[in-house]
């Protein structure tokens, strides 16, 4: 396998991890009251509230939330449908780098640049809506692993453009 074919390959690959990660957080946003509902059951019979309690109380607090919110207001949860959308939409526009990765770099470094907008987002808007900080910090991971395979991609994306930028071997000729 060439250099070109390698670096090509491993390009994909970790493009397909931080896709899948993209599609699975949108789909997980959809349908967030029965996860949610699902979530708190699996932990009680894990006995999660035994050794975390904080956590079983947050979460019990935001299940009770999001249920009195279905169920008087549901049209508050429309704007998770459109988090989901948007998670699948951004992950379309990684086919660019997907299938021509030298061309469509911005496309990954958008996505660095979105990944580092995490952290202030999380920092600021989480304790504006009372946000416990250490799911502020859960919050603040998407993007520091999310930018791990977009940092490793853009890496091997210049790695491929001198490759291709650079002239083929001379042949030698015996005159």
């Amino acid at each position: 396998m060439s250099d070109r074919a390698a670096l090509l390959k491993g390009i994909r690959a970790w493009l397909f991890l931080f896709l899948a990660g993209l599609v699975l957080s949108g789909a997980t946003a959809f349908p967030l009251v029965h996860e949610l509902r699902w979530t708190e059951s699996l932990l009680r019979t894990l006995s999660v509230a035994e050794h975390l309690p904080g956590l079983m109380a947050w979460i019990e607090r935001v299940r009770e939330g999001l249920d009195a919110t279905d169920e008087r207001y549901p049209f508050v949860l429309y704007g998770t449908d459109w988090l989901a959308f948007a998670h699948l939409v951004i992950a379309v526009a990684f086919y660019g780098p997907y299938r021509d990765p030298v061309r469509n770099i911005w496309v990954v470094e958008f996505g660095m640049i979105a990944c580092a907008g995490i952290i202030p987002l999380a920092l600021i808007c989480g304790p504006t809506r009372g946000i416990p900080f250490w799911w502020t910090v859960i919050d603040i991971s998407f993007g520091v692993f999310g930018v791990i395979p977009l940092y490793v991609v853009r890496k091997r994306i210049k790695r491929l453009e001198q490759l291709i930028a650079a002239p083929p071997a001379a042949a030698h000729v015996i005159v």
